[in-house]
């Protein structure tokens, strides 16, 4: 019940939180201090490569900023980024909007055949002023589903406070809201 509850506030929250569709088409670019990439001719194998200090990676609006990032890319040219740092970043734009889903966490996976970004350890996810915080956060950018999970369901351990924290800012803000005062004698 209590992961059926979880996944309703986070469709409530992020209901339209698409992000740019036309990013997963894009190249990948990448920029850091150092680099060490391997360059495999075999037809049954992954190339790796290691990016170290100041990583920034791009495609399209997505952008993910780290220490250092891990890019491993299948035979079919799909690509999979695991980012760590002190804290990594993430953004990317919604599509049809200009609004941001930002995102910051201690490791962040990125996968381009999946669509899909997990923040691990520390993780907060922001969408205007919305905002959610838990241990484990994935997003899969083609269904727009986001699963939030805090440190005690992972069975670690990673601070005080171990629980999912959502932040809901009203959508209806009015600067009319004080009451019409007339004088009636």
């Amino acid at each position: 019940m209590k992961h059926i509850y979880i996944f309703l506030i986070l469709l409530f929250f992020l209901g339209e939180t698409a992000a740019e569709r036309t990013d997963r088409d894009k190249p990948i670019y990448l920029e850091a201090d150092r680099a060490t990439v391997e360059d495999i001719k075999r037809k049954d194998s992954t190339r790796v490569s290691v990016f170290t200090g100041n990583v920034i990676l791009t495609q399209g609006t997505l952008r993910i900023t780290a220490d250092k990032v891990v890019l491993k890319e299948d035979i079919n040219g799909f690509r999979h980024a695991t980012a760590t740092g002190n804290l990594v970043t993430f953004r990317q734009k919604r599509d049809g909007i200009d609004e941001y889903i930002e995102g910051w966490s201690k490791r962040v996976e990125y996968d381009n055949k999946s669509d899909k970004i997990e923040l691990f350890r520390q993780a907060r996810l922001k969408r205007g002023e919305d905002e959610v915080k838990g241990d484990y956060i994935s997003y899969n950018m083609t269904s727009e589903f986001f699963q939030v999970i805090g440190s005690n369901e992972r069975g670690v351990e990673t601070g005080a406070d171990n629980r999912v924290r959502i932040i809901f800012q009203p959508k209806n803000k009015s600067d009319s809201a004080t009451p019409d005062v007339s004088d009636s004698e």
